[in-house]
């Protein structure tokens, strides 16, 4: 990081929304992780259901690791342009009346329809990835003791 880095606006952003071309905005930073796609421990879906829009709560719902924190500065693409990121997106439900000086100057009317549709998957890649946690180490667990104990009998 020698230079400044590029700033993007949201928009720009959006448009890197499938397996191909997939980046993410997290604390203010975009992302290019179209290579980490197929080896992120989530899955894909997870990160593709994290474009187009701030993806920071579900980053931080999920508990990453610093190691994984760090391994992110290695898709670090520049920083997003905060002023264009639509308030709907940002946050949950509260978008439109809860305007400030600075964000009212930009375009929210353009960027409300999208966050709607994705508002109600926001919460549930995160939850499932929370469970898929604690299942599966149990999981294998249990077919160690099973192993174990019908292992012996033979």
């Amino acid at each position: 990081m020698a230079s400044d880095p590029k700033v993007f606006v949201f928009d720009e952003v959006a448009k890197h929304n499938h397996q191909q071309d997939c980046w993410v905005i997290i604390s203010g930073k975009v992302y290019d992780v179209t290579s980490f796609l197929e080896d992120h421990p989530g899955g894909d879906e997870v990160l593709l259901l994290a474009t187009e829009r701030d993806a920071t709560d579900d980053f931080e719902e999920v508990g990453h690791s610093l190691t994984a924190s760090e391994q992110m500065e290695e898709y670090y693409v520049g920083n997003l342009d905060m002023a264009t990121l639509p308030k709907a997106g940002a946050n949950r439900p509260p978008a439109p009346q809860s305007g400030t000086a600075t964000t009212a100057a930009a375009k929210p009317t353009a960027a409300a329809p999208p966050p709607p549709t994705t508002t109600s998957s926001d919460e549930s890649p995160g939850s499932l990835i929370k469970v898929l946690q604690v299942l599966i180490p149990l999981l294998i667990l249990g077919i160690a003791f099973y192993m174990q104990y019908y292992g012996k009998k033979q």
